[in-house]
C-alpha cells in the first residue's frame, strides 16, 4: 500500500514539475517573443465581455486588440483581430481573461495547449486501438509535440487545439460506446463552427440512421444549452457573428483550397476546384452510406475529417491539426504489416517525412506581410492528399485493416 502510494506521489510531483517548467518557458518564449494573435482576441474580447461589460464582437474591442497586436490601428491587409467565432467560445478563455498579464496569460494558454496535444495523442491511440511498442510510441510523441501544425498552433495560440481534442476524443468516445459524450464533444467542437459542421453533420446523419438517441441527444442538447446560454448572456450575437463572418475573407487571404488553386492557376482552377469538390462530395456520400452498417464508422470519420479541409468550407492550412486523429489511423494500418521490422520502419519513415516536409515546404515559401509570417498556400495540398491516399489505400485493403469498414460492420 505505502509503495503504491508512494509511487503515485512521486508520479504526481514529477507531472507538477514539468507543468511548471512549460509554465516557465512559456511565459519567457511570450515576453520575448511578442505575438499569439489568435489567443489575443479572444483574450481581449473575453476580458472586455466578462470585466468591463462591453460587446466583445464591437470595433472598439476589436481596436483594442488592434492596438495590442501591432502597437496601433490595423492597416490595409493586415489582420482585423477581430472575434469571428461564437460568443460560447470566449468560455475557454474565461479563466485566462482574469489574469490581467497578457504574457503571463499567453503563457499559461500554451502550457494548456501543449499539455492537450499530449492527451490527443492518447485519445488517438486510442480511438484506433493501436499500441505502438516503446521506442515507436516515444517517436509519436515528439512528432505530436514538434510537428509543424502542433507547433504553429501552440506560438499563434490558436483555439484549434481545442477543436482537434474534442474532435478526437469524440472518436474515443464513441469507440468506447459512449454515444452522449461524443455527442457533447462535438458540440463543443463547434467553437469553430467550420472545422465541426461535417463531422457534426455525419454524427447526426449516422445517429439518425442507427436510432442512437444518446449521439443525438448529447450533440443536440449541448448545442442548444450553448446557444441557449449564450444568446441569454448577450441577445444580439449571432448576428454580430454572422456579420463578422462575411467581413472576415475581405482581410485573410484565401481560405479555401478552391480559392487558392484560382489565384495559382488563373486558367485551371476554377475547374479543378469544382472537381475537387465534386469528387469528395461522392466520395463522403458513399461512405456516410455505407456507414449506416457500421457499428463505430472510424473509417468514415476520418474521411470526413480530411474531406472538410479541401470541399470548400472556409478554413486554413493552420487547421490541419484535425488531422491528426487521420493520421494516426494511417499508421496503426500500416503496423498490420507481417514483418516487425517492415512495419517500423515504414512508420517511422512517414512520420519523418510527414515532420520533415510540412516545415520544409513552409520555411521554403514563407512570405512576410507588414512584419507578419504568411504561409503559403501551397500548404493546403500535401497532408490532405497525402492522408484521402492512405485512407484510400486502407479501405481498399479490406478486413485486415482496422480501418476499413468491412472490419467494423455489424454481425
Amino acid at each position: 500500500m505505502s509503495s503504491g502510494w508512494g509511487r503515485r506521489g512521486a508520479g504526481l510531483g514529477l507531472a507538477l514539475g514539468v507543468a511548471a517548467l512549460l509554465v516557465w518557458g512559456n511565459v519567457r518564449f511570450a515576453r520575448r517573443h511578442p505575438g499569439g494573435n489568435d489567443f489575443m482576441v479572444y483574450w481581449v474580447a473575453a476580458r472586455a465581455w466578462l470585466l468591463e461589460g462591453r460587446d466583445p464582437y464591437s470595433d472598439a474591442v476589436a481596436l483594442d486588440a488592434q492596438r495590442l497586436a501591432y502597437g496601433h490601428p490595423a492597416g490595409p491587409g493586415e489582420g482585423q483581430m477581430r472575434l469571428v467565432y461564437p460568443l460560447y467560445a470566449c468560455g475557454l478563455v474565461a479563466p485566462f481573461a482574469f489574469v490581467a498579464d497578457y504574457p503571463l496569460a499567453r503563457g499559461l494558454w500554451n502550457t494548456t495547449l501543449e499539455l492537450l496535444l499530449a492527451a490527443m495523442l492518447g485519445l488517438a491511440l486510442a480511438a484506433v486501438r493501436w499500441k505502438p511498442p516503446p521506442g515507436l510510441m516515444a517517436l509519436l510523441a515528439v512528432f505530436a509535440l514538434t510537428w509543424y501544425e502542433a507547433v504553429r498552433a501552440v506560438v499563434n495560440g490558436n483555439a484549434v487545439v481545442w477543436v482537434a481534442v474534442f474532435l478526437t476524443g469524440a472518436a474515443w468516445a464513441w469507440r468506447h460506446e459512449q454515444e452522449a459524450a461524443a455527442g457533447v464533444l462535438l458540440a463543443l467542437a463547434t467553437i469553430k463552427p467550420q472545422l465541426a459542421a461535417l463531422p457534426v453533420a455525419f454524427a447526426l446523419f449516422w445517429g439518425a440512421s442507427r436510432r442512437r438517441w444518446r449521439l443525438l441527444g448529447g450533440l443536440l442538447g449541448s448545442l442548444l444549452v450553448l446557444l441557449v446560454v449564450s444568446t441569454a448572456l448577450l441577445p444580439r450575437w449571432p448576428l454580430e457573428e454572422l456579420r463578422e463572418i462575411f467581413r472576415y475573407p475581405t482581410y485573410t487571404p484565401p481560405n479555401t483550397l478552391q480559392a487558392a488553386l484560382r489565384g495559382g492557376l488563373p486558367a485551371a482552377g476554377q475547374g479543378l476546384g469544382w472537381a475537387v469538390t465534386a469528387a469528395l462530395s461522392a466520395a463522403l456520400a458513399a461512405a456516410w452510406w455505407q456507414s449506416r452498417t457500421t457499428a463505430f464508422p472510424l473509417w468514415a470519420y476520418n474521411l470526413t475529417l480530411v474531406a472538410s479541409q479541401w470541399i470548400g468550407i472556409n478554413t486554413d492550412p493552420g487547421n490541419f491539426l484535425i488531422l491528426f486523429l487521420p493520421l494516426v489511423a494511417v499508421l496503426a494500418a500500416l503496423s498490420r504489416h507481417k514483418s516487425r521490422a517492415f512495419r517500423i520502419a515504414t512508420i517511422a519513415g512517414v512520420l519523418a517525412v510527414a515532420w520533415i516536409g510540412l516545415w520544409w515546404l513552409f520555411l521554403a515559401t514563407l512570405t512576410w506581410h507588414h512584419g507578419q509570417p504568411v504561409q503559403s498556400a501551397w500548404m493546403y495540398l500535401p497532408l490532405p492528399a497525402v492522408l484521402l491516399a492512405g485512407l484510400g489505400w486502407a479501405r481498399w485493403q479490406g478486413k485486415r485493416l482496422p480501418l476499413a469498414p468491412e472490419a467494423e460492420r455489424m454481425p
